[in-house]
């Protein structure tokens, strides 16, 4: 088994040397701005997958899959639309893992993935707007939508006799659809928000924002924000001012960022972020130690997963023409058929090839429902003794 995920390793790091031959998809994530430090993880957990499925030989009578990355700034419309139609014009690819933030998906899927008819799946782009986009049956999620993640928020604030916050968020499409789904559930079970204000990323200061959330008062502050660019400004400032000491972390902060830089100042804090547990996270677990990357970091199993669909997909329809095997991702992401798990693609490939049926769970144990975007489960996190530590899922 280990020499088998030393291979993994080593070929995951040539998936990005695409040849003429190749069946190519495209890694549009945001490799510089807010969250930057999530994507390499997310990347790896990505090439893992294709290399495990070219590892395996039995894709598309051998044919063999290459990786083309582009940069969407996370947060930069215009840099992710562009990359986007290089990744589909000059690249050639007939997928896409992405994108990565709501807005900058959003922009792309409108003026680059649809117009050239070109699925997305994206493992991180979590807006509840996107649930209803006209998407002529292009775009999924492997991660939840926010709508799920604000309900798990006032659960989680619930249980733990919290009902007074102030509410930060960035000041786009991700932050305030968070906030607003979480707002809703909050208040709807009884708790009371007092302040639910945007800040904007790229500043210097952030005292002003913070003292207005303090004047507001609150035992926690939520920040919905990320954690590369306004979400650590945000801490920092209300660390610096006594404003506040325990902090509500949602999945846009949750990284190692946040461990190295807050896990000892910000003791008792805790947050979210989708995440599954079960043999399939286990098994995710271990082969990204052989490979090299975190497998706790936010979305790198989503990553995997969204890969893996594609490539299921097309061996299912028996095509890499996104028009016809984008017809086949929720078949085999659902039951009936064999439960797949990562590690298990070769042999899903030729349970497909042989007319089989498979329900691919993998990493994130994906289970897509009507809108095309995953019911999810949330990975549970506290700052104790200066680590950031695991303390349940749901």
């Amino acid at each position: 088994m280990k020499k088998l995920m030393m291979a993994t390793a080593a070929t995951a790091l040539m998936a990005g040397a695409a040849h003429a031959e190749d069946v190519k998809l495209g890694i549009l994530l945001g490799f510089t701005g807010p969250l930057e430090s999530l994507s390499p993880n997310m990347a790896a957990g990505a090439k893992l997958a294709i290399a495990q499925i070219n590892e395996s030989g039995n894709f598309m009578d051998g044919q063999t899959v290459a990786s083309v990355e582009g940069d969407t700034g996370c947060i930069d419309a215009s840099l992710a639309v562009a990359s986007a139609e290089r990744l589909i014009t000059s690249d050639g690819v007939v997928g896409i893992i992405g994108g990565m933030c709501s807005g900058e998906t959003g922009a792309v899927l409108q003026n680059a993935a649809i117009p050239n008819g070109v699925v997305m799946i994206s493992p991180s782009a979590t807006s509840p707007a996107l649930s209803t986009v006209e998407d002529n049956g292009l775009f999924f999620r492997t991660s939840p939508s926010d709508a799920r993640q604000g309900q798990v928020m006032a659960d989680i604030l619930n249980e733990r006799g919290i009902s007074e916050v102030a509410v930060t968020y960035t000041n786009n499409d991700y932050g305030k659809g968070l906030a607003d789904a979480f707002e809703a559930s909050f208040t709807e079970s009884g708790g009371t928000v007092t302040l639910n204000s945007a800040h904007e990323d790229g500043k210097a200061d952030y005292s002003a924002e913070v003292g207005a959330l303090a004047s507001a008062g609150g035992e926690v502050l939520v920040v919905v924000g990320y954690i590369d660019q306004g979400g650590a400004g945000i801490i920092n400032a209300a660390l610096d001012s006594g404003a506040f000491d325990t902090f509500m972390y949602p999945d846009g902060m949750v990284s190692e960022t946040l461990e190295k830089n807050f896990a000892s100042a910000t003791e008792g804090s805790f947050g979210q972020h989708p995440n599954a547990d079960g043999e399939g996270a286990d098994r995710f677990t271990e082969m990204s130690k052989e490979a090299g990357f975190d497998s706790t970091s936010a979305f790198s199993a989503e990553s995997y997963d969204a890969a893996a669909m594609i490539l299921l997909a097309m061996q299912a329809a028996g095509s890499t023409d996104p028009s016809v095997y984008k017809d086949k991702i929720m078949d085999i992401a659902n039951a009936p058929g064999e439960e797949i798990l990562p590690g298990d693609l070769g042999k899903a490939l030729q349970i497909l090839k042989d007319g089989g049926e498979i329900d691919y769970v993998g990493a994130a144990a994906v289970e897509l429902i009507g809108n095309g975007e995953t019911a999810g489960s949330y990975r549970e996190i506290e700052m104790k003794d200066g680590k950031m530590v695991t303390v349940g899922f749901r």
